[in-house]
């Protein structure tokens, strides 16, 4: 759980969704905004973090916030022969909360 290391904390508080600021201008959403996100699967609230460190059309969250559980967005299949997680990558929508 190192969403329980202080100094990991310190740097990131709480989780975030990073978002391309081209995605982020036409959905309305500005850094620090909280927004919904939905898959097939589940659905939970972020603070959006806007950043060109993502490519438009993508997303990233995390897995460290137990308050956040991203996993509820995720495919939980494993790999048959090796029982590894499967890439976490799922098709989303977000909208502001």
């Amino acid at each position: 759980m190192t969403s329980k290391v202080p100094g990991l904390v310190a740097l990131y508080p709480e989780e975030e969704i990073w978002i391309n600021p081209s995605d982020a201008e036409k959905l309305g959403i500005t850094h620090g905004d909280k927004v919904k996100v939905t898959s097939r699967r589940g659905e939970l609230v972020a603070k959006a973090r806007v950043t060109d460190e993502v490519a438009p059309g993508t997303n990233y969250m995390s897995f460290h916030y137990y308050e956040t559980p991203t996993n509820v967005l995720t495919n939980q299949a494993l790999d048959p022969v090796s029982k590894t997680p499967e890439y976490k990558v799922t098709a989303i929508r977000m909208e502001k909360a």
